[in-house]
């Protein structure tokens, strides 16, 4: 029994007594009956010079350089991997022959569905193409494709194509460049002609509305002025009807307040008479009055004189009826 750990970017791939196919581990125990293999993760770049040829039997090179490696976020895949490949060294032969089948089988399939023009106008989306056709086969042995670098297509030696294509995008940017150039010549040769033309055009339409412009604001001008003298006339006529107007108010006003002045000082006269007349009259009753209280005062002091005197009268009639009544009641005793 053996305690076996994996380096970082392996699996150990167990075998044997226990298992019924394959575990992966990165850290176990190897018991009699069991067989265990290192499994390196690591991807590995394969560099190809894939031979193709289009619909039209022209035979192109295509170079490339995959780099490929197990798929490790897949535990199924990996299974896979270690049940087909885990024999053989990823830098080995066999492996490098299976890439190579697989990427140039694809390449030769999807180049003779397409002519040499295609290819190369289209190459970006060959290059995806490609990619994922030879993803679809890797994926039935485990392997992805971490990264695919293809290169420019080439030619085949004996076959000029994409050299003479090269030649005549050249020859045809060339002679597009002359052309661009004598056409702007040209667009330069005639826009100056024009510009000269729009000049003149420009400078006479220019005089001639001057002139009118020149004539509308001398008419402009004499109406203003004949507007103004005539605001100034009314204006003038205006304030002096203003002026009428304020002193016949003036006037009224004046006159006015005369009749108010003489009707306040009649008024106040009037006044004055009442209030020397009330004040007379209330002279008068108080006259009355204290004549009334004295002559009340006098016919009440008479009055008691009288009663005094009448009470002193009976009081002596009294006295001698009772002093007469005394004698006779003596008497008769």
């Amino acid at each position: 029994m053996i305690w076996k750990i994996a380096a970082a970017s392996e699996y150990l791939a167990i075998t044997g007594w226990g298992i019924t196919d394959i575990r992966l581990a990165k850290k176990s125990w190897v018991f009699p009956g069991q067989r265990y293999t290192r499994l390196d993760m690591s991807p590995v770049n394969y560099t190809f010079e894939v031979q193709g040829m289009s619909a039209e039997k022209l035979p192109f090179v295509l170079p490339a350089v995959f780099t490929i490696g197990p798929r490790v976020d897949d535990m199924d895949s990996l299974l896979l991997y270690a049940t087909l490949m885990s024999n053989h060294d990823k830098r080995s032969k066999h492996v490098e022959e299976l890439v190579q089948g697989v990427i140039e089988g694809e390449t030769r399939v999807l180049a003779a569905s397409m002519t040499m023009e295609q290819i190369f106008k289209g190459t970006k989306e060959f290059k995806k193409e490609v990619f994922e056709k030879v993803q679809l086969e890797l994926n039935q042995f485990g392997l992805l494709i971490y990264n695919a670098n293809v290169k420019q297509l080439v030619d085949v030696p004996g076959h000029e194509y994409f050299s003479y294509l090269g030649q005549k995008t050249q020859m045809e940017a060339a002679n597009q460049a002359k052309i661009d150039v004598a056409e702007a010549k040209k667009k330069g040769e005639i826009g100056a002609k024009e510009r000269q033309g729009l000049t003149s055009q420009n400078a006479a339409k220019i005089d001639a509305e001057t002139k009118i412009i020149t004539t509308q604001r001398l008419g402009d001008a004499q109406k203003e002025e004949i507007n103004v003298k005539t605001s100034v006339e009314l204006y003038r006529n205006q304030k002096e009807a203003e002026l009428v107007k304020s002193k016949a108010e003036l006037a009224t006003k004046n006159a006015g307040w005369s009749q108010a002045s003489q009707l306040a000082e009649v008024e106040a006269a009037k006044a004055v008479a009442i209030r020397e007349a009330e004040l007379q009259t209330e002279v008068e009753k108080k006259k009355a009055l204290n004549q009334t209280e004295k002559l009340r005062a006098e016919l009440l002091s008479k009055a008691a004189v009288e009663y005094e005197t009448k009470v002193c009268d009976t009081n002596v009639i009294l006295f001698y009826l009772l002093f007469c009544a005394f004698v006779v009641l003596v008497y008769e005793l």
